[in-house]
C-alpha cells in the first residue's frame, strides 16, 4: 500500500510512534499496579457494578 510512502516522508515519525507506545504502556503499568495494590474489598464492589439493579439510577 502506498500508506507507508507517506508516513516516511513525514519529518520525526518514529517520536510520535514511540511517545504513543510510552503513553499506552505507561498507562497499562499505572493501571496494572492499581489493581494489585487495591484494596481486595473494593475490587469485588467493582466487579458487581455490572450485575447491579438500575432501578435508582
Amino acid at each position: 500500500m502506498k500508506f507507508i510512502n507517506y508516513l516516511e516522508k513525514i519529518m520525526g515519525v518514529d517520536v510520535y510512534a514511540l511517545s504513543s507506545f510510552l503513553i499506552f504502556f505507561l498507562f497499562f503499568l499505572g493501571v496494572a499496579l492499581w489493581v494489585w495494590k487495591a484494596d481486595k474489598k473494593t475490587m469485588q464492589q467493582i466487579s458487581q457494578i455490572p450485575l447491579e439493579d438500575d432501578a435508582n439510577f
